[in-house]
């Protein structure tokens, strides 16, 4: 068992030091090659903060785990929503947000939705995951051009300039970090599923309450982190963006890619449970945004206990769901 904790333990720091060093050093990397900052925060940061979930994701189900792969992605949503946004809204109150964020809230609610609609069959298949694929390709495509045309709306170039911060003191620096960031979270991948795998079936807790719970925050870690740092700056599109755009990407590349690779299997908690209260959570922060002008303390400490309950309920129940 200290084994299997061990690993877990390893396999988070992994992951996170390897998403990272993935981002930082693929940014440093694109402003090199003159690469804007708009496609940068779009595309690089977009999939560079979602690396752990896409690798713990395969990982998982390539090892006969498909429910770990599924509660990573349902999981990671909920997590960015209740928990990173709670948290966020509790160190800074979120406000001023423009209407690019309120356009990708949206959106992503819109692919949760898609979810939902998903995870109604038995299994998602290689044909649904491609179609996830193909619409992300749309997604990128006209949130690019969207982007440029609105000159008030820079949710992703600001993404990009939170990841500008630390400056490389050589040029070699990047390519190595990005790199050493790739092959972290490849083996923080493997470390955290075998890890999680064998805790969960050596105290009879399903694998989709091990993929919902700690792999799910686990893989969240890039996110949470750069949610704090923003708070603490002020930077309310950073944190919004960084959350809306990990959740569409979630659903679209990780588990679109995942089905690709293997089809992944549907347990029934995912249609009564987790992807409800995962479509609630993509109305709640939709609504927020349409609504209010601030998202204050007050909705970060009930996002936060929401979360706590969720993650009781999820434990409490696990055994029989």
């Amino acid at each position: 068992m200290l084994h299997d904790l061990l690993l877990v333990a390893a396999g988070l720091v992994l992951l996170f030091v390897g998403g990272e060093g993935l981002v930082r050093g693929s940014v440093a990397i694109a402003e090199r090659l003159g690469i804007s900052k708009l496609l940068i925060g779009l595309v690089i940061v977009g999939f560079g903060t979602s690396t752990p979930e896409l690798m713990v994701s395969v990982n998982a189900a390539i090892d006969g785990a498909p429910e770990i792969a599924l509660g990573n992605v349902v999981g990671s949503n909920i997590a960015n929503i209740l928990l990173i946004v709670g948290v966020a809204a509790v160190i800074a109150p979120i406000m001023g947000w423009d209407r690019t964020a309120v356009r990708e809230a949206m959106v992503a609610t819109l692919v949760a939705f898609a979810a939902f609609a998903l995870v109604q069959g038995a299994v998602i298949t290689r044909i649904e995951g491609i179609a996830m694929l193909a619409v992300l390709v749309g997604y990128l495509f006209s949130s690019y051009w969207l982007e440029r045309r609105d000159r008030k709306g820079r949710s992703f170039q600001h993404e990009a300039e939170e990841f500008e911060d630390v400056r490389l003191a050589r040029p070699w620096l990047a390519p190595v970090l990005a790199i050493a960031g790739i092959a972290a979270l490849v083996f923080g991948a493997d470390m955290l599923v075998d890890g999680a795998v064998n805790i969960a079936r050596g105290y009879g807790v399903p694998d989709a309450v091990i993929g919902l719970s700690l792999v799910a925050i686990g893989t969240s870690l890039p996110e949470l982190a750069t949610a704090i740092v923003a708070a603490i700056r002020r930077h309310s599109d950073v944190v919004l963006g960084n959350v809306i755009g990990s959740n569409i990407f979630n659903i679209l590349a990780i588990l679109g890619v995942t089905a690709v690779i293997q089809p992944i299997e549907v347990s029934a908690r995912f249609r009564d449970i987790d992807t409800l209260i995962m479509l609630g959570a993509s109305l709640l922060l939709l609504a927020l945004l349409f609504a209010t002008r601030s998202i204050g303390k007050p909705w970060g400490i009930a996002m936060l206990v929401a979360y706590a309950l969720y993650m009781a309920v999820l434990f409490s129940n696990g055994s029989v769901a």
